[in-house]
């Protein structure tokens, strides 16, 4: 009897979320902040030390929030909106600035340190800004209607004593206004007959002054006097600041490569949903479903989290529909496998639901290792990526196990396709019957003529000759490193027509910018980088920026990173990897034994390692982006090993004791036929992403996007040929050790105890 009250709950609950949805989604992508690689904007990383460097002169944490509010004071000024300032260790501060309009600008009302000070004429200090009454600055016009700034004293007596002094001085009665004087290099007399001096203004003192009020007048204009009452108005910085990383992405820049990675993403969701659908039938619709809401469900959290979308942040988002899926393809195998043994149609659903429950967990799990590490250890647009690949994980664990479990439980307890498997992707032929007592271990597959443990050792041959040739390829061709590691200074120039090396060469010589290290690149050869070992100052990239907008239309993509930040983030790739693999040994060897762990963390190195290799011999740049790609291919490349190496257990536990190398190898063999179809699935479904990002997505991620690629097909391999061949010879010597290595907990037996 067909329950139609299930189908139509359905129906109803799809209405009524799809409703939520689209009544929301357009509010929450208003809301979601872009990182400044998908609006423009700049980030900049400043090392902060004492203004005057005197000696055991220290920067502490106050004085570091100190120096961020006086920053964020300034962008206030700007009218930026939601800038992220970050204090970072014991002497950094990071500054991200997304969709500032002029960047030069920007830059130097960061970095002027707006130190006001009254002087004689021998430079000896006065008055300071801290004499100033808040908010006591504003723009104002003098007697001849020239723009001025008025300041307001906090106490008129105090500057009646400096007058008074500096009267008394008369024919040297100068009152010497500075804005930043630095002590050893500024000089009034050196100054005082350069048409441009240093200082703000020098008026004479012919009577005394006991009044709060003081015009300071200059060679201003309006905007120059506004921008300068603002500066002091916000406060002089207690410090001083030194660039040592940074990046600057133009507008046109940013909203070509979020336009190009939206619609690289909803090209490959769409093949995914097709893919879906014809293989899996009903449950592949449900997937369909799930993953929109999976989709609709990461923006909101999102949002609520008030987090800023980067462009690898969007990466991960579309990686993470490959995940989700990944986990929709274990719970559906699982549900056919039941199918096949001659269960009902409810009865699988609910055996292939509980039975997948705990590969999914521990394959995310291992995942989100990865993804964490990748946070704590990532800078910047890194950390974007690792946040929303956190988010990605846990809404596909939500949406895939308890959503699909809910809405395929609704059309399976409904009746309607009882006795009909093939909604199920499962052919009548291919069923056997109940009271042949099999269980889904039992299930020949159409890889059993398949011998992966004989011919391991060709395996070991191929691998060791691959990652051989490799070594020595690195060892010849290292790695080209990008700025990020090696340091100095990355241009990006785009143009609406083709480039050549030589265009961009010249251009550059006219700002006085000389390498011959140029690449062209994009669709069309209208992207143009170039590299060069020094690091620019803020006053030459202006310059760059300007001649660059004015010869080609859109302002460059400028990067700068120092040679100590080069040489931390390699470091803390190095670390980042490390633990990462500490957690997962860890956590495997829990969850399973220490020989899967081992096995799993070799496969995973050789992953790893091939796409350096890959990056050595073609020339490629290693990133930041890149470091998160290896990452993720970490977790990749367990998920895969994770989802193999439990089946396996299951084969041991059915077989309860293993006596024989034949039944080490059967516990091998059985596990990779029976899940080799759904690896293969698997990967089939995030290689469609990330090629959908090679083939339609930005520029800026397509080395990511390609040693992704490389990654997993690499992934693919290491989990079949590699991680369960090593834990097949290892086990054989654990057999040779002990004579029988027992694989239940029910009851312990040793291996001298009578065997019955």
């Amino acid at each position: 009897m067909v329950k139609r009250s299930r189908i139509v709950v359905f129906f109803l609950l799809v209405l009524l979320i799809g409703s939520a949805m689209g009544a929301t989604t357009q509010n929450i992508l208003n809301n979601i902040k872009l990182g400044l690689d998908l609006q423009g904007g700049f980030e900049v990383l400043y090392e902060v030390t004492p203004l005057h460097g005197k000696k055991g002169d220290k920067v502490d944490r106050e004085t570091l929030k100190s120096t961020a509010n006086a920053l964020e004071r300034r962008v206030n000024v700007l009218g930026v909106s939601e800038p992220n300032i970050q204090i970072e260790g014991d002497n950094r501060i990071r500054v991200q600035l997304a969709g500032v309009k002029d960047q030069s600008k920007a830059r130097e009302i960061l970095s002027t340190e707006a130190n006001l000070t009254f002087r004689d004429v021998n430079d000896r200090i006065m008055m300071d800004g801290s004499d100033l009454a808040e908010n006591g600055a504003k723009q104002s016009f003098d007697q001849q209607n020239k723009p001025s700034i008025s300041i307001t004293l906090k106490d008129g007596d105090e500057f009646g004593k400096i007058t008074k002094e500096i009267h008394s001085m008369a024919p040297e009665n100068q009152l010497i206004i500075w804005l930043d004087f630095e002590e050893g290099k500024d000089s009034y007399k050196a100054e005082r007959m350069k048409p441009n001096p240093r200082f703000l203004s020098n008026p004479n003192v012919d009577r005394v002054l006991n009044q709060k009020n003081v015009e300071i007048t200059g060679t201003f204009t309006i905007e120059e006097a506004q921008q300068l009452a603002s500066l002091l108005n916000a406060g002089s910085l207690p410090v001083k600041l030194d660039e040592t990383y940074s990046t600057s992405v133009g507008a046109k820049f940013g909203e070509q490569a979020l336009n190009e990675t939206i619609f690289a993403g909803i090209i490959g969701v769409i093949v995914i949903f097709a893919f879906m659908l014809l293989y899996y039938r009903l449950p592949g619709f449900i997937a369909i479903v799930t993953l929109s809401i999976y989709i609709y469900l990461i923006l909101l959290i999102f949002d609520w989290m008030n987090g800023v979308l980067t462009l690898p942040g969007i990466a991960a988002l579309i990686l993470g529909v490959g995940m989700a899926v990944d986990a929709n393809i274990i719970t559906y195998e699982r549900i056919k496998e039941e199918l096949k043994i001659g269960r009902n149609i409810k009865a699988a659903f609910d055996a292939g639901s509980k039975g997948s429950l705990s590969t999914i967990l521990d394959a995310n799990l291992t995942t989100i290792l990865a993804a964490i590490v990748l946070f704590a250890y990532g800078t910047s647009s890194v950390k974007g990526f690792a946040t929303m690949l956190i988010i990605s994980i846990l809404a596909s664990f939500i949406t895939a196990v308890f959503g699909a479990r809910l809405f395929l439980g609704l059309w399976v307890n409904s009746g309607l396709f009882k006795n009909k498997p093939w909604w199920f992707g499962v052919k009548n032929e291919e069923i056997h019957d109940i009271s042949e007592g099999l269980d889904s271990l039992d299930l020949r597959t159409k890889f059993d003529r398949f011998d992966f443990v004989k011919h391991r050792n060709k395996f070991f041959m191929a691998t060791g000759i691959i990652l051989g040739l490799g070594l020595i390829a690195l060892l010849i061709f290292r790695l080209n490193l990008a700025i990020d590691f090696a340091s100095g200074t990355r241009i990006e120039i785009l143009s609406d027509s083709k480039l050549t090396a030589e265009q961009v060469k010249e251009e550059l010589a006219k700002v006085d910018i000389k390498t011959d290290d140029i690449v062209i690149s994009g669709d069309k050869g209208e992207v143009g980088v170039a590299r060069l070992k020094g690091v620019l100052s803020k006053e030459e990239i202006s310059t760059l920026k300007s001649h660059i907008k004015d010869e080609f239309g859109a302002e460059p993509n400028v990067g700068t990173v120092s040679p100590t930040i080069g040489k931390e983030l390699a470091k803390n790739a190095m670390i980042a990897l490390v633990i990462a693999s500490i957690g997962i040994i860890i956590y495997v060897t829990v969850r399973f034994e220490m020989y899967m762990a081992l096995a799993a963390i070799v496969a995973l190195l050789h992953d790893a390692f091939l796409v350096i290799v890959v990056f050595s011999i073609t020339r490629l740049e290693v990133d930041l982006t890149f470091i998160a790609a290896i990452l993720t291919i970490v977790g990749y490349s367990i998920n895969d090993t994770i989802v193999t190496f439990d089946r396996m257990r299951e084969n041991m536990v059915k077989k309860k004791r293993l006596k024989t190398p034949e039944d080490i190898a059967e516990v091998v063999n059985t596990g990779l036929r029976q899940t080799l179809g759904r690896s293969v699935n698997t990967v089939l479904t995030v290689v469609i992403t990330v090629v959908a990002l090679l083939i339609f997505g930005s520029e800026s991620i397509w080395n990511f996007s390609f040693a992704l690629l490389i990654g997993l097909i690499a992934g693919t391999y290491s989990s079949i040929f590699i991680a369960a061949q090593l834990w097949y010879v290892w086990k054989n010597k654990e057999l040779k050790k002990k004579g029988t290595i027992n694989t239940y907990k029910e009851k312990k037996v040793y291996s001298d105890e009578p065997q019955v």
